[in-house]
């Protein structure tokens, strides 16, 4: 008959390879999640819009690769957007943001518009496609793969359209791809940041897309501490696991 002493240690060492097994399998998630080069190839219906007067094409980008006009135009699209919900916060979060948007770890989806649906059925070829980059960016999708909680989520650092191409069902459409990015990727769920002032995003991510308001946003870690914090986390998870940690009711 084993002592007591034999059992706890059995158990110990049992406890920690699956510890070790699954933080193992956490890294080759997080690993292979970054080594994608275009989120795009595998979702082709994804690459074109063409709904309520809209006519899109999308384009995966990283941040490390971006051209000085596409830094100029993602930060004037966000100064466009941002700049009334964060008030006086703006000027310290644009300079975060700038930081931000070049790191080698950030993913891309650059929404183009093109002047007609002619220009979208002209072919198929990989040569042609990349010519549609040469049309204006009028939104974009700022996401990384990262660990929250020991959690593999994809986190939205930011989601921004121009006014003209707002309503009109784009963003919805974005953030299904992103979730089929994070799914397709073995990520325990999608989590993003929004102001409390941006109440337009608010109602989008609560009410349209049914995300919730994670366990590790501030007014559900303290609601005192959450009073003082202008920006709620919100998430919808994917997995069991990640229901549990970042979900919690």
């Amino acid at each position: 008959m084993e002592a007591k002493g034999e059992i706890n240690q059995r158990e110990t060492r049992m406890k920690r390879k699956e510890m070790l097994e699954k933080k193992k399998s956490v890294h080759e998630i997080m690993k292979t999640a970054a080594s994608e080069k275009d989120c795009l190839s595998h979702f082709p219906h994804f690459r074109h819009y063409q709904r309520n007067g809209l006519c899109i094409h999308l384009e995966s980008g990283r941040g490390d690769k971006l051209s000085s006009d596409t830094k100029k135009c993602i930060l004037n699209l966000l100064k466009l957007n941002m700049e009334a919900p964060y008030g006086p916060e703006w000027p310290a979060e644009e300079k975060v943001k700038r930081r931000e948007m070049v790191a080698s770890e950030a993913r891309y989806i650059f929404v183009h518009e093109i002047p007609n649906e002619d220009a979208i059925k002209e072919s198929e070829s990989v040569d042609k496609e990349r010519k549609f980059t040469c049309y204006p960016i009028v939104g974009f999708v700022h996401y990384r793969f990262i660990l929250e909680e020991e959690i593999p989520v994809l986190y939205v650092y930011e989601l921004q359209l121009e006014p003209h191409v707002q309503g009109k069902g784009l963003g919805k459409f974005l953030m299904q791809l992103i979730e089929f990015i994070a799914c397709k990727n073995r990520m325990g769920a999608v989590v993003l940041t929004v102001q409390k002032a941006n109440l337009l995003a608010m109602d989008f991510y609560l009410h349209k897309l049914k995300y919730t308001v994670s366990a590790i946003s501030p007014s559900r870690v303290d609601p005192l501490l959450g009073l003082e914090k202008s920006y709620e986390i919100l998430c919808k998870a994917f997995d069991h696991e990640a229901q549990v940690v970042l979900e919690a009711s």
